[in-house]
């Protein structure tokens, strides 16, 4: 049965809140390996929501609608519902008495406009809303299966997980396999480089299935496997993850979820060492995503920021001299920023990050960035060329920083290992 999300709400279209709930419906639907290949968004048009449910039920086996089904006049999905369907609106006067005994439970006068609730198509069945006073419905339009739930997550999710998958699972007899994924993450390789080394790959893939995916300068390769059993994916996974990793070499740094934020503090941690940042044009970006992760004080000591020439002198230590020769965007004036912040923050391992983030130029090209990491067993400094506008290259360059450190804790950067 192949499974499709159609989100309700204007405030989706216009950026005013993030479509979490479709990123998490896919990943609970993939779990359950149900087929899921569709997601689509629709503002609050009674017209243009019955409309995309028609097409979503001609195509789908079942849809899964969020969104539209609270009190107020633009909470249109049970209308829209109705409409597809053809089928007439009706009254449930049990739950208009639940709804009633909810507010009163909480010494306050129910609102008119709540008794929408407790109106449903002819036909449908009331999915109980154990976070919230609106009920999801589930009915059929057509040949597919269509499930109302609610906007709210935390409402959302405990709908899809105790009613919505198992009734699909009976359904479909999805249940029957499972789809499992595993994420190969590479850096230091642009995204269509890692495509040509796997081409051959990608092109006879069946099951698995790979997919590319670039985030923030690291590119991940996807394999996902269908199987009767997650021993049985996994055992078609194993021989292409192995050859991914063999040809893509060091550009591999980890299979799975550990951001590299926290790989470099557990690197750190191993060999006992603490880490600070001494950065520029990142403005503490490198820090900040070091201190996202719990636990990191244990390793983490600090940053300075010192954006000017003149607090690179007076909170670094770097010699006016260097800086004079060399320029603020140049190798010699990273390390002489690593050295110091090792120095006046008395840490292990320093990141320093100087550059020209643009828009326009600082000495060098906008795009123009020096990262330097000083450990114990020494120090290095690489100078990078970073695409897109201003926030892209910071952004770029902060992972870029952490992948450095990484190779630099572990001797990879002065070939140790």
């Amino acid at each position: 049965m192949i499974v499709e999300v159609l989100a309700v709400g204007t405030e989706l279209l216009l950026g005013q809140i993030v479509n979490s709930n479709a990123a998490e419906i896919g990943r609970r639907l993939a779990e359950a390996g149900l087929d899921h290949y569709r997601q689509s968004v629709v503002g609050d048009n009674l017209e243009r929501v019955t409309a995309a449910i028609h097409e979503a039920c001609g195509r789908s086996g079942a849809v899964i609608v969020t969104g539209g089904i609270g009190p107020t006049q633009d909470d249109i999905t049970r209308e829209a519902l109705c409409a597809a369907a053809g089928v007439d609106m009706v009254a449930d006067e049990e739950y208009a008495a639940r709804l009633a005994r909810w507010w009163e439970r909480r010494g306050r006068e129910m609102p008119a406009s709540n008794l929408r609730q407790a109106q449903h198509p002819r036909g449908a069945v009331l999915i109980p809303n154990a976070k919230g006073t609106a009920p999801g419905l589930r009915m059929r339009v057509g040949e597919a299966w269509v499930f109302a739930l609610p906007g709210v997550p935390q409402e959302m999710l405990p709908m899809l997980a105790g009613d919505v998958i198992p009734f699909l699972l009976a359904e479909s007899g999805a249940g029957e396999t499972v789809l499992v994924s595993r994420v190969i993450r590479t850096w230091g390789e642009s995204e269509s480089r890692v495509a040509e080394i796997l081409d051959d790959l990608f092109t006879v893939a069946r099951n698995p299935t790979m997919a590319f995916l670039a985030s923030s300068g690291e590119i991940k390769v996807r394999l996902t496997a269908r199987a009767p059993d997650r021993a049985a994916a996994g055992a078609l996974l194993d021989p292409v993850q192995e050859e991914v990793i063999d040809r893509l070499g060091s550009r591999v740094f980890a299979v799975g979820g550990e951001p590299i934020e926290a790989m470099v503090l557990r690197l750190a941690a191993e060999r006992d060492w603490t880490i600070g940042t001494a950065e520029s044009a990142t403005g503490g970006m490198v820090a900040a995503r070091l201190t996202s992760v719990p636990g990191s004080s244990a390793v983490f000591a600090g940053s300075v920021v010192a954006y000017t020439a003149d607090l690179k002198v007076a909170l670094l230590g770097v010699p006016g001299a260097v800086m004079a020769e060399h320029g603020v965007v140049s190798e010699q004036t990273a390390l002489a920023m690593a050295n110091g912040g090792a120095g006046r923050l008395g840490v292990d391992v320093a990141i320093a990050v100087t550059g020209s983030a643009g828009p326009d130029a600082q000495e060098r090209p906008a795009g123009t960035m020096v990262v330097a990491v000083r450990t114990p067993e020494g120090a290095r400094a690489a100078d990078l060329k970073m695409p897109g506008d201003r926030e892209r290259v910071r952004t770029y360059t902060t992972t870029a920083a952490l992948q450095l450190a990484r190779l630099a804790i572990t001797g990879e950067w002065w070939g140790r290992r």
